[in-house]
């Protein structure tokens, strides 16, 4: 048999800090601006084409808040134009309907949307800025108006995990596509919600309630940064739709100054795209190679039967331990349960 390859099938690319909100759970800790060192349209362009060179992933173009870069709609446009399907990221407080047309007709596939409560105060509180609930409902039904698809991320801590259903009934409400659950990785800004993250036992439970949700097969669903998932999902007699920690291995993120990382919340430097180029990188980046191997994984992770399948979040590892090899802290499974 020949060497094993890693397709790159979906890059998560931080294309400014830049951000008008404040959210108490952000990775990049983004804020007003300016960021010294971010790419340029031109350096962007060169990162398409190498990116297309090799590889035709998803692009998530997120931030901050990628609609405050002013070559935003041409980095959509030459992405689309080289046949790559780009998708973008926003918080909703800037989307109105002249810029859900110029999205549309730069060749946007898809528009991520988060709601974190399941009414305007404990989203606002989760956003740091009052009014951005309704933002992001107005930003939701125009959407829906002119026929963009979207989906709703939200992010799992304390002060959420009662709500999950409600907050269900109302993404499904507002037409959108796609459920997208986070659990929380406390990196960045979200340090301050070390604490607000669930037990490994309280997160067990809520897969399995997220699990439940969608076996109803009502809207697309998927759980991200929590791995054990489709452990879950194996165990229920389900297929999972992919492997779970995919950092590296088919997932790669490009932040503001071209830095390359397994994901976002993984915040370790693996290469320089806007130096050496993406497919330099992600074929070369010993960060890379070390998550790619399975047999280097420590602790529980290295005995379980899943490893294949979950592999434990590799960014929460690091938060926890300092070591992105070592177990996942926040998994309650154990080779001979009864599970």
């Amino acid at each position: 048999m020949g060497e094993r390859t890693y397709p790159l099938r979906m890059v998560a690319w931080e294309l400014t800090r830049n951000c008008n909100l404040s959210c108490i759970h952000c990775r990049a800790s983004a804020a007003s601006g300016p960021y010294e060192g971010e790419l340029s349209t031109q350096q962007c362009r060169a990162i398409i084409d190498d990116i297309r060179s090799f590889s035709e992933p998803t692009v998530i173009l997120t931030g901050g808040e990628p609609l405050m870069r002013p070559d935003i709609f041409d980095i959509i446009e030459y992405g689309n134009d080289r046949g790559l399907r780009m998708v973008i990221a926003v918080n909703g407080t800037l989307l109105d309907k002249m810029a859900v047309h110029r999205l549309k007709a730069s060749g946007i596939k898809r528009v991520s949307l988060s709601i974190d409560a399941k009414d305007g105060p404990g989203h606002d509180r989760f956003r740091g800025v009052e009014g951005s609930f309704q933002a992001v409902i107005g930003a939701a039904r125009t959407l829906r108006e002119m026929g963009l698809p979207f989906q709703i991320n939200t992010t799992v801590t304390k002060l959420n995990v009662d709500d999950l259903d409600e907050i269900y009934a109302l993404v499904k409400s507002l037409g959108a596509v796609a459920w997208h659950a986070f659990l929380l990785v406390p990196v960045g800004r979200g340090t301050g919600l070390k604490g607000k993250e669930l037990s490994a036992e309280a997160y067990e439970d809520v897969l399995h309630r997220l699990r439940a949700i969608e076996r109803r097969g009502e809207l697309e669903m998927k759980v991200t940064c929590a791995p054990h998932y489709y452990r879950i999902v194996k165990e229920d007699g389900g297929t999972p739709k992919s492997a779970g920690c995919l950092a590296g291995k088919s997932f790669m993120f490009i932040s503001h100054r071209g830095i390359a990382q397994p994901c976002g919340y993984l915040e370790i430097d693996s290469g320089n795209v806007r130096r050496d180029g993406v497919r330099t990188v992600w074929e070369g980046s010993e960060v890379f190679r070390r998550l790619r191997d399975l047999t280097s994984y420590r602790g529980k992770c290295a005995a379980c039967r899943y490893i294949r399948i979950c592999g434990g979040c590799r960014a929460r590892a690091y938060e926890e331990t300092g070591d992105y090899l070592e177990e996942e802290p926040l998994c309650s499974y154990r080779e001979g349960n009864s599970q």
